[in-house]
C-alpha cells in the first residue's frame, strides 16, 4: 500500500538535503505549466524550503488557454513568479534556419521545451537558483519528455514516482483538486498525454509496479517505447582512453 504522506515527507527531506549539499541558501526555480507535475514539484519545494525560496516561471508560447491554472498555482502557494512568453524566440529561431533545411515535425515540437529550459536556466543563474526537474516515472518510462527540454534540471524529486502516486501526494500537499486531476495535455501539439501515448496512465502505472497489463497490444507498445527511449535516462556516453 502506497503511503503518500510518508513518501511526501521523505521527498521533502531529500530536497532539503540536496540544497544543503548543493546550494545552501539557493532558490528552487520551477517551470509552471498549470499541470499536476509542476504544481506538485513546486508545492514540495515550498514545504522543503519555504515559499520565499521558490520561484515559478510561466512560459506560454503566445496564448496559453489554460494559463489561469498556472496563476492559480503560484497564487495558492504564494511564491514569487515571472511570465516569459517564448513565442517570439521560437519564431525567430525557426525563421533563422536556411530555406533548404526542412525541419522535421518532431524537431518543431521539441524546440519550445528546449527554449523553456534555456529560459529557466537564465533565470536560475541570475537569481541564485537550482532548476527543478518535474518529470515523473510514468513519463520517463516511455520517453514522454524532451531531451534537454523538460527532461533537464539540477535535481529531480519525482522521477521515481508514478502519476498515480503523485496525485495522492498532491492531495496530501493540499493542492486544489483542479490542479491534481487536470487532464494532462502535452502543450506541444494540443493532444492529451494519453491520446499521444495510446494507453492510460492507470494502465501504465499498474504495469510499472506489478508487471501486469491485460491488453497484449498495449504491453507491446509500452515495452517498445521503454526500450527505444532508455537512452534519455542515461548519461552521455564518453570515450575513456584509459590513460
Amino acid at each position: 500500500m502506497f503511503d503518500a504522506k510518508k513518501v511526501k515527507d521523505a521527498c521533502v527531506q531529500w530536497i532539503r538535503d540536496f540544497f544543503e549539499t548543493n546550494g545552501p541558501g539557493c532558490n528552487a526555480v520551477v517551470g509552471i505549466s498549470g499541470g499536476k507535475d509542476s504544481s506538485i514539484a513546486a508545492a514540495l519545494c515550498v514545504e522543503a524550503l519555504g515559499k520565499d525560496r521558490v520561484i515559478g516561471v510561466l512560459m506560454p508560447q503566445g496564448v496559453q488557454h489554460d494559463i489561469d491554472m498556472a496563476y492559480l498555482l503560484v497564487e495558492h502557494l504564494g511564491i514569487r513568479h515571472y511570465e516569459v512568453n517564448i513565442k517570439d524566440t521560437v519564431d525567430a529561431i525557426l525563421k533563422a534556419f536556411p530555406e533548404d533545411l526542412e525541419l522535421s515535425a518532431q524537431s518543431r515540437i521539441n524546440l519550445p521545451p528546449r527554449i523553456r529550459m534555456s529560459t529557466l536556466y537564465a533565470i536560475s543563474q541570475s537569481l541564485n537558483g537550482r532548476v527543478v526537474n518535474t518529470c515523473n516515472l510514468s513519463e520517463d518510462w516511455v520517453g514522454y519528455s524532451t531531451r534537454y527540454g523538460d527532461a533537464a534540471g539540477d535535481f529531480s524529486p519525482m522521477s521515481h514516482l508514478t502519476v498515480t502516486e503523485l496525485k495522492e501526494i498532491g492531495r496530501v500537499l493540499g493542492l486544489p483538486d483542479v490542479l491534481v486531476d487536470k487532464t494532462p495535455i502535452d502543450g506541444l501539439c494540443g493532444k492529451t498525454d494519453e491520446e499521444n501515448l495510446g494507453f492510460t496512465y492507470a494502465e501504465l502505472d499498474v504495469y510499472i509496479r506489478t508487471g501486469v497489463i491485460e491488453d497484449p497490444e498495449k504491453k507491446a507498445l509500452i515495452d517498445r517505447k521503454h526500450a527505444a527511449n532508455l537512452f534519455k535516462l542515461q548519461l552521455m556516453p564518453s570515450f575513456d582512453p584509459g590513460i
